[in-house]
């Protein structure tokens, strides 16, 4: 288990850059990364702001991809 937002947030992204790439290797599968990319990119961008709000929300919606 992660000890800070920071680091589940990581975690996530990291997890769902992994899961990208299972979705890129199936032809019909284009779509569900496309959304997990949305998702990568704003959790980042919050990473990259500081704003907490944001990593929160970024942190729940990564969680999300399945």
């Amino acid at each position: 288990m992660a000890d800070t937002l920071m680091d589940g947030l990581l975690s996530e992204i990291e997890r769902c850059s992994n899961l990208k790439a299972m979705y890129d290797q199936i032809p019909s599968g284009a779509f569900g990364a496309m959304m997990i990319q949305q998702a990568i990119d704003k959790a980042k961008a919050a990473v990259a702001s500081g704003d907490i709000a944001e990593m929160i929300t970024s942190f729940k919606q990564c969680q999300g991809c399945e």
